[in-house]
């Protein structure tokens, strides 16, 4: 049987100039080969970021990087944001690396407004906040740059240096996320999301103000400190062995962006792509029992959620889905039956997404 088409919330599926990319040859940890490699890969990935820092390249999956904001940029105690798995586990893992948790849960699908963080910061005193972007989870997306504005005021009014520490695993190249503009301190995503790239690569950035703190920090560990990995990253000394596969990969796929208009273009894709699922949501999703689960203008340009009518299974419906030719994914967690969560991220088009939703409405009509 032919390959399925892949529309699932992570991993995307590479495109074919990625996979050949990925047969360059092995070359020294050091030398001037690494250097030309890492080299080209500078500004386009600062672009990418929207900053004139630095961007990590972590031998990792996207988790290592979400420990090393916890580990670098909490003192003592930090304010999550949970509203899903990856909220979730953006607590447990600062809990896991000793910090003091305060969440602040919102219900699934929703996300955390700007008037309810800042009557939140004004409770018990943290010296970060820690939330996610793109909640893969449930397709809910929030606004980051008035989020990151209340904690830059609460700074203000309250004194003291508060960090804002981002998951952006699902929104970096799918939707505007200005690092430096924004004041984010640390922002972090994986190759396997939007980039469209196979897994096993971490890609961040830090401010400065993050690095003098995770420099002060008692127990900063030794593969997720973040001044170390930077001071190597500039002296093109590499502390950790390079993926070289996925190096080539990224070259390709940032040279791919580039070709497309940049990154803006890729912004302006992803949201013709959610467009057209909030239309067959609004227009024939409705019709059969299917909503989408968080509301208008809170929605990821990368994946969506959209929660089965009642009576339905929504890993049946993934799988019969499949056996249509279209891999996509159930829910996570809570979630996992009543949710189908389709991805439209990385080298994915329009027109994809309509012809899997045209599947979904045979599914639906009961006609396989």
């Amino acid at each position: 049987m032919p390959a399925p088409r892949v529309l699932l919330p992570g991993p995307a599926q590479p495109g074919p100039a990625v996979l050949r990319a990925m047969q360059g040859p092995t070359i020294p940890l050091f030398g001037p080969a690494m250097d030309a490699l890492l080299a080209g890969l500078e500004q386009p990935l600062r672009g990418l970021f929207r900053t004139s820092r630095p961007v990590l390249l972590a031998s990792c999956s996207s988790t290592g990087l979400m420990e090393a904001a916890l580990r670098g940029g909490v003192r003592r105690r930090v304010l999550v944001v949970v509203g899903g798995f990856f909220g979730e586990r953006l607590a447990q893992v600062a809990e896991a690396c000793g910090k003091e948790v305060v969440r602040l849960q919102v219900h699934e699908g929703r996300t955390v407004e700007p008037d309810q963080l800042a009557r939140l910061l004004g409770g018990p005193p943290v010296d970060a906040v820690a939330l996610v972007h793109s909640e893969t989870s449930t397709g809910a997306l929030a606004p980051l740059e008035a989020l990151a504005a209340v904690v830059r005021e609460h700074e203000r009014r309250a004194g003291g240096e508060l960090l804002l520490l981002v998951d952006a695993v699902t929104s970096i190249g799918a939707s505007p996320v200005e690092s430096e503009r924004w004041g984010l301190d640390f922002v972090f995503t994986g190759s396997q999301k939007a980039l469209a790239l196979p897994p096993g690569l971490a890609l961040g950035v830090a401010s400065e103000r993050f690095l003098a703190r995770a420099r002060a920090q008692p127990a900063p560990g030794w593969y997720f400190d973040v001044p170390r990995q930077e001071a190597a990253l500039v002296a093109r000394r590499p502390i950790q062995t390079p993926p070289l596969p996925l190096l080539y990969a990224l070259a390709a796929r940032l040279a791919a962006i580039d070709a497309e208009g940049g990154v803006e273009a890729c912004w302006t894709r992803h949201a013709a792509m959610r467009a057209a699922v909030e239309r067959w949501a609004g227009e024939r999703g409705t019709a059969a029992g299917m909503t989408l689960l968080p509301p208008a203008g809170r929605r990821s340009a990368s994946v969506s959620a959209l929660r089965v009518p009642a009576g339905r299974s929504a890993r049946a419906l993934a799988s019969t889905l499949l056996e249509r030719g279209w891999l996509v994914s159930a829910g996570l967690g809570a979630l996992e039956d009543d949710v189908l969560r389709i991805g439209h991220m990385g080298e994915v088009a329009p027109a994809d997404v309509d012809a899997c939703l045209a599947a979904l409405d045979e599914v639906l009509r009961g006609r396989v």
